[in-house]
């Protein structure tokens, strides 16, 4: 049979089947695509995965992040001139050279800088840049700016990519750890994340990433985890079963177990029967519950080195490091701080943002070092486009085009990739790119994933050298 016939098939019964089977975790509600990933290829898990390999974190930076008061060119008049009261002076930044440097509420990032732990790319964009919110952050999260119909974004091509095969250091490991291969934190499940065949998993808080149904003792004992998991009757009842075939007489959740316990063993079918679902359904709630008593083991016993800042942008930051140093199985994490749509007085607004994303930064990667694990981490950061040149009349700047990308990590290779974009030869008013996102994006994936990039971004990108050693 077809995989998409056989996907939208399957899809469309287990969507009764998820209204019917009374323990179905609710975060399992939003992800049901990712069920239909076993009746499809044989996925079982991705390759080099973070227990042991390379972790990438995504830092999403929302609204449109000032990159004239973020790099700034203090010793071009023309930015002066352009902003009358939002302008940093000479003595106000850090200089990374005599034309660029930091605002001030960066020093931490500064000292990194110094020590050769961060990249700052100047003049990142794309052609016929988009200056509206929305368009602008799905042509950033799908890699693809001449597309408004796609629904999978580069990160998640990657996932699927990667979970095509069986891992060779671990050819028994099961779909939990395949579904464990991104993680993104906060409300909304970023559509670069997405991909056709392996969906992230998606929570703001790590204990929300949990079963709250009716009936949480039956599904303890369903998870293998309640008082009843080592009763007879129902190992003996379970252990009767056979695939495809309810056990008479036996408990829901000794059913439930069997039906599990029988998809692992039983061969790829080629149609879907309604019990095979039910089984993979199983299956795959037994995963999610495992998978969530990890992330809450983790989280619950990680004691971090840095200062978090407070709110959701330090807590994720926290959840993500208490993760890597609990050796989950994941390579890509996804992180937001929002609030960068300064239109109006942004000054102050603008340098308590940077403040925030400066602390949470060199706090996560104090505790990638306290744990031993800064060499096999890079974190990248990127907001769906700068500020205008010229600040409004209401003490703002409104959307504009290109601006600054941020890579952290022990293993860059340069301090300052490309040119800072000119402040007179301008996009009606903003400034033009001179790196394609997309050149960034393919760098990662060659030289930090190790993947070719073009079966993702679907063309060749020119990658710049990022990584050293």
């Amino acid at each position: 049979m077809n995989p998409m016939h056989t996907r939208r098939l399957f899809l469309q019964r287990s969507m009764a089947l998820l209204a019917a089977m009374p323990s179905v975790p609710l975060f399992l509600d939003s992800t049901a695509l990712a069920m239909t990933n076993a009746l499809d290829d044989p996925f079982r898990n991705h390759q080099n995965s973070g227990t042991d390999g390379k972790i990438l974190v995504i830092v999403q930076l929302s609204g449109g992040n000032d990159g004239l008061n973020t790099v700034i060119p203090f010793a071009d008049d023309n930015y002066q001139r352009a902003r009358p009261s939002l302008a940093k002076r000479a003595g106000d930044v850090l200089k990374i050279n005599d034309h660029i440097g930091l605002n001030s509420e960066l020093a931490s990032l500064k000292g990194l800088f110094d020590n050769g732990e961060m990249s700052i790319i100047q003049g990142v964009g794309y052609p016929n840049p988009n200056r509206s919110h929305f368009r602008s952050m799905d042509i950033w999260h799908t890699a693809e700016p001449e597309n408004e119909r796609l629904t999978s974004g580069w990160l998640g091509r990657y996932f699927d990519a990667q979970c095509s095969g069986v891992d060779p250091k671990n050819p028994s490991a099961g779909d939990s750890d395949k579904s464990m291969i991104g993680v993104a934190i906060g409300e909304n499940q970023p559509l670069a994340m997405r991909g056709e065949r392996i969906l992230p998993v998606s929570f703001e808080r790590a204990e929300q990433f949990r079963y709250r149904g009716s009936d949480e003792d039956a599904f303890e004992q369903l998870a293998g985890t309640g008082p009843s998991a080592d009763d007879p009757s129902a190992s003996d009842a379970a252990s009767n079963s056979t695939p495809g075939a309810p056990t008479t007489g036996s408990s829901p959740v000794a059913t439930a177990q069997a039906r599990a316990r029988a998809s692992r063993r039983a061969p790829a079918q080629v149609a879907p029967s309604a019990e095979d679902q039910l089984s993979f359904l199983s299956r795959t709630t037994l995963d999610a519950v495992a998978n969530s008593d990890r992330i809450i083991r983790a989280t619950g016993n990680h004691t971090p080195v840095g200062e978090y800042p407070r709110g959701d942008f330090g807590a994720g930051l926290r959840t993500v490091a208490a993760m890597i140093a609990g050796e989950m199985p994941t390579r890509v994490y996804y992180v937001s701080l929002g609030g960068f749509d300064t239109h109006a007085n942004q000054g102050g607004r603008h340098d308590q943002l940077m403040a925030t994303f400066a602390q949470g930064i060199d706090a996560f990667l104090k505790d990638m070092k306290a744990q031993g694990n800064a060499d096999r981490v890079m974190v990248m950061t990127f907001s769906e486009f700068g500020r205008r040149v010229a600040q409004n009349a209401s003490g703002g700047t409104d959307h504009g085009a290109a601006a600054p990308m941020f890579l952290f990590g022990s293993r860059l290779r340069e301090g300052v990739i490309g040119r800072h974009p000119s402040l007179t030869d301008l996009d009606s008013g903003d400034l033009k790119f001179n790196l394609d996102f997309r050149s960034i994006y393919a760098s990662l994936l060659e030289h930090w994933l190790d993947v070719p990039s073009k079966p993702i971004l679907g063309k060749q990108f020119d990658t710049a050298k990022i990584v050293r050693g």
